[in-house]
């Protein structure tokens, strides 16, 4: 009697060694993440939620976990979503970051920043582009910003949120030629599709965006590229780089992801391999060349030294056309 007492005890302990380690919350073992999650913090369709859904693609697709779920909040430049990750405590979650956030974080305000993370890797980048409608009369980017140096907010420029990768290009382009950042005139707006509908319709002189946004009406003859913010010439594009202009600018739009800042060293490692796996997947390889992703693959100590350097750059810009103090 005493070993069956002995057995179903063991028996019981077993099972509950098992349940355990099926526990919810995204609880993993070894280099298993289990159930992922990847937030894109914004609404569904953009650039964030693209990248979001081509990693769960990638993931799901490779077979590298049990599941992957992805969840949008959006709101203030990705801000909303970065604080829901302060509050976030499995340790298989990632949300999707980039340059936008950077440039949100400092003209929100917001308590809970990027450096309050865990970065576990960039992933790729995209030009910026420089636009004016076909038949303007601005032919350069020099033409450009000399009207805008002599008729100030005559010029108006339109481009994504305030703040944003858009208008810290539009700054960083004065700055190069010391044109007072006070004759920038900048009509934000939240999506590529309205600014390219205000392009067309004449209702702005320039614009600015990603070159996905753009490349398709400037091959259809219906925009003039006036220059890309990259560090070499668009492959698509017969535009010069912005690298000469004056004191020289380059920026990229980056999307890389990141963790909640409370998970473990362990926990950390889990996502970076998961990611490399990732990356190094031909499904991922394939969502690159579907999207024409620029490849910058970064991880660990890199990618946090990278987005230390992003963060150190991007708030001065800010502070020089007036939206941070």
């Amino acid at each position: 009697m005493a070993g069956q007492h002995t057995r179903l005890l063991a028996a019981v302990a077993a099972a509950g060694l098992v349940l355990a380690g099926c526990g919810g919350g995204g609880g993993a073992k070894g280099d298993d993440v289990g159930r992922l999650e990847i937030m894109a913090p914004a609404d569904p369709g953009g650039g964030w939620d693209q990248t979001a859904r081509a990693m769960q693609a990638a993931i799901d697709g490779a077979g590298l976990a049990d599941s992957v779920q992805v969840s949008n909040v959006g709101g203030a430049g990705g801000t909303v979503g970065l604080q829901k990750l302060a509050t976030e405590r499995s340790e298989s979650y990632l949300m999707v970051t980039g340059l936008v956030m950077v440039g949100a974080v400092e003209t929100n305000g917001v308590d809970k920043r990027l450096e309050d993370t865990t970065p576990i890797a960039r992933l790729t980048a995209e030009d910026e582009v420089v636009v004016v409608p076909a038949d303007s009369p601005y032919r350069t980017i020099e033409d450009l910003l000399a009207a805008v140096d002599a008729k100030g907010q005559g010029v108006t420029i339109t481009g994504g949120s305030a703040g944003g990768t858009d208008h810290v290009l539009a700054g960083m382009l004065l700055q190069a030629l010391d044109i007072d950042p006070g004759k920038l005139n900048y009509v934000p707006y939240s999506g590529g599709g309205e600014s390219l509908a205000a392009l067309l319709g004449g209702k702005v002189d320039a614009g600015i965006s990603g070159v996905g946004e753009y490349v398709e009406q400037i091959k259809a003859g219906k925009l003039r590229a006036l220059g890309t913010s990259g560090p070499k010439e668009h492959p698509e594009l017969k535009a010069p780089t912005f690298k000469k202009l004056g004191k020289g600018v380059e920026l990229i739009n980056w999307r890389g992801v990141v963790a909640p800042g409370s998970i473990s060293v362990a926990a950390k490692d889990r996502l970076v391999k998961l990611v490399t796996d990732m990356h190094a997947s031909p499904q991922w390889q394939e969502e690159l060349k579907k999207k024409g992703w620029t490849d910058t693959f970064q991880t660990g100590h890199d990618f946090s030294t990278f987005l230390t350097v992003e963060i150190g750059r991007i708030k001065p810009v800010l502070q020089e056309i007036g939206l941070v103090q």
